[in-house]
């Protein structure tokens, strides 16, 4: 066959092989950080597993609503009785019965401890979900900062490959100039052994890279062997200089949005009701009860519809409880009650000092990173021009190895912090935002 008419059909004939190779990379799923929130949220062990408490706390609510409603309950008993010998036959005799019973019974009063009971079952059930709600904001933060982490280890893998790629260039003209006798033997070998060190600073980043991508992989719990692939937005300047909102404004936001803080004061609501149920336990109780039963024995010449009509019995009663002294377990009770009111208060307290320190840190580590990056900027536009420069003057002998070093090595150190404090405005400022109730996006 002539070349020039098979070489179009064998494209033709490749070309559903190559659509359904790119079919294939089009199903991959790039995570955004958005992505990787939203999943984190619903699928994390941890926020399932508070979800799990909070299943439980409703059952209790069902329980201590159904603890109001009357007790129904029957019994069957039966029995065979060995009689004394028949004096005609004189053979055994036996003597067979059964009795059934049915009754009911209700809590009338008994100082509102079912009520209180029922109310403060609502209570913890509403503190569970904002656990939940909290184990959720955890996994959020943590999700966020790991997807960072990588961003910035993407990054710093970039300006190590480019120093990579800078000290190449500089072994070649070292080399060139060694040859030319320019420079000495020593000289060379310096660049050589830079070149060597920057490769390896490169394998560092790289591996760097790696493990934060894995840590971010365990947190979202992916399974093993998922071909996990992230969306690496650019961070602009814009960003890094967002206005920071005051430490108090995040803070009495946070007071009225953050879970942690509406789960606390359910807690004291809770112990409240606590103390009300323990109390309850000395005031007299009245409850209602009614039974009907019936019962046959085999003893009755009667038949059995008329026995069963006949043995029927019916009741109804009031009983008063009234505690006189049961060795102080009510007291104790109280006294328990009342100190886990101040255990529960202290412990709001203490979710509002957590939360006032951590807006704080993040307050101040926003102000600093930003003034770190825009220190960082200008004092990495300085460098890269003294960088060129001396890069320049040493092509030209003017400058020699330790010098170019020195100033490669301030560039790539101006870089770095740079990076640094770009990611670190990033994350703070977005933290900020959360605590005042706004959606993490990049």
């Amino acid at each position: 066959m002539d070349a020039k008419k098979f070489l179009p059909l064998a494209f033709l004939a490749a070309l559903p092989l190559l659509s359904f190779g790119q079919s294939d990379t089009a199903q991959v799923k790039v995570w955004t950080l958005e992505d990787c929130i939203r999943y984190a949220r619903e699928k994390n062990l941890n926020v399932q597993s508070a979800q799990v408490n909070l299943f439980s706390a409703e059952s209790d609510i069902k329980q201590a609503s159904a603890a109001r409603l009357p007790g129904l309950s029957a019994s069957i008993s039966q029995g065979l009785t060995h009689a004394r010998r028949d004096i005609e036959s004189n053979e055994n005799a036996y003597a067979y019965s059964a009795n059934a019973q049915l009754s009911a019974s209700m809590t009338l009063y008994n100082g509102g401890r079912l009520n209180n009971t029922l109310t403060q079952k609502k209570t913890e059930a509403q503190a569970r979900a904002y656990d939940v709600a909290r184990t959720r904001n955890d996994i959020e933060i943590s999700v966020t900062q790991a997807y960072l982490q990588v961003l910035y280890a993407r990054e710093s893998v970039g300006i190590n490959q480019k120093t990579v790629e800078s000290s190449l260039s500089q072994v070649e003209l070292s080399k060139e100039l060694y040859e030319a006798g320019s420079i000495a033997l020593s000289d060379y070998a310096q660049m050589q052994s830079q070149y060597a060190s920057d490769k390896y600073q490169l394998v560092a980043a790289q591996n760097t890279l790696d493990k934060s991508i894995l840590d971010l992989k365990q947190l979202l719990e992916l399974e093993a062997g998922y071909d996990f692939r992230l969306d690496f937005p650019e961070i602009s300047d814009e960003q890094v200089s967002e206005p920071i909102p005051s430490s108090l404004s995040v803070y009495n936001s946070a007071l009225q949005s953050m879970p942690e803080v509406k789960s606390a004061q359910l807690g004291i609501e809770s112990a409240k009701l606590g103390e009300k149920i323990a109390k309850a336990s000395g005031i007299p109780s009245l409850s209602l009860s009614a039974g009907i039963g019936t019962g046959y024995a085999t003893t009755s010449s009667d038949a059995f519809a008329r026995q069963l009509d006949r043995s029927l019995s019916e009741n109804v009663g009031l009983s008063l409880s009234i505690p006189i002294f049961n060795n102080r377990n009510t007291r104790t009770a109280v006294e328990k009650a009342r100190l886990q009111s101040v255990s529960a208060d202290l412990s709001l307290q203490s979710v509002k000092k957590d939360l006032l320190s951590t807006v704080e840190s993040l307050w101040q580590d926003a102000v600093s990173a930003q003034s770190r990056y825009q220190a960082a900027s200008e004092q990495l536009r300085s460098a890269q021009i003294s960088y060129d420069l001396v890069n320049q003057q040493f092509a030209e002998g003017m400058k020699n190895t330790v010098e170019l070093l020195q100033e490669k090595n301030n560039y790539l150190s101006a870089q770095m912090e740079a990076v640094q404090a770009k990611y670190q405005a990033v994350l703070s400022i977005k933290l900020l935002n959360f605590y005042q109730n706004k959606p993490i996006t990049l």
